[in-house]
């Protein structure tokens, strides 16, 4: 019960990734707010927390709004009456194709979501878990924040972009007890995992062979590491940018 007493939101904690981590931040104490465009999806992200004997509440938001990304701070302080920490986790791939065959539109649509999206919600958030007392940030990134990717350029540049909103707005507040870092994750087996190789089994041998572990990872994995992140255990850690990859980068 490490987050006992403690708020917390996750951006896009409709599935994947975000889902896991609300989930379990709630079994660990916290009371969590989950954002996302998919309203019956984060209804099931919320009944399931309060299956878990969890708290939390869904709220309709798009990251790349900001009046979204105001008022679902504002509707997590309304209900639970502080924010303690957040993950930033929504995000798209957008469209892989060449340098030359990429269209502005999914540039500004991946930009958007993925990196106008973090700095947005950090902006409120900030001073909200100010008023708390301080707290933690954690950014999803990846992988592709720190390697370059044929015909990935956009979301690889969105997600280095990522990383370095981080470490900027970490040295910002970071007399202020507000720590702020990123989680970079290798391929993990979610939805995103699924459009990427198109359920094709020589696309997902490919990927997995990436991975000196010899697979993907669980959504599970990466919420172990967010959490930590978020916890009393990382208070010496911020602007740092974890990866959880399955030794993807260290090739």
């Amino acid at each position: 019960m490490r987050f006992k007493g403690k708020v917390v939101l996750v951006t896009g904690g409709t599935t994947g990734i975000g889902r896991e981590t609300a989930i379990l931040l709630a079994r660990q104490g916290a009371r969590v707010a989950i954002t996302g465009r998919r309203e019956a999806q984060g209804a099931e992200t919320v009944a399931l927390i309060e299956k878990a004997d969890g708290e939390a509440i869904f709220i309709k938001a798009n990251a790349e709004n900001e009046s979204d990304c105001r008022r679902m701070v504002d509707e997590t302080i309304s209900r639970f009456g502080r924010l303690d920490a957040a993950f930033n986790n929504a995000g798209i791939e957008g469209d892989f194709a060449p340098v030359e065959q990429q269209e502005a539109e999914n540039f500004h649509r991946v930009m958007n979501i993925n990196v106008l999206g973090v700095l947005l919600s950090m902006k409120y958030q900030i001073p909200a878990i100010r008023r708390s007392g301080g707290g933690a940030i954690v950014n999803n990134a990846s992988v592709a924040g720190t390697i370059g990717m044929p015909t990935g350029s956009v979301y690889i540049a969105s997600k280095h972009a990522v990383i370095g909103l981080t470490k900027s707005a970490a040295l910002e507040v970071a007399r202020e007890n507000i720590r702020i870092n990123s989680v970079s994750p290798g391929a993990i087996q979610t939805d995103m995992w699924d459009r990427f190789t198109g359920s094709d089994a020589t696309k997902q041998e490919y990927m997995i062979g990436l991975h000196p572990v010899g697979r993907a990872g669980k959504p599970s994995e990466i919420a172990d590491a967010v959490a930590f992140l978020c916890s009393d255990e990382a208070t010496f850690i911020t602007g740092t940018n974890l990866q959880v990859d399955g030794g993807f980068t260290a090739q």
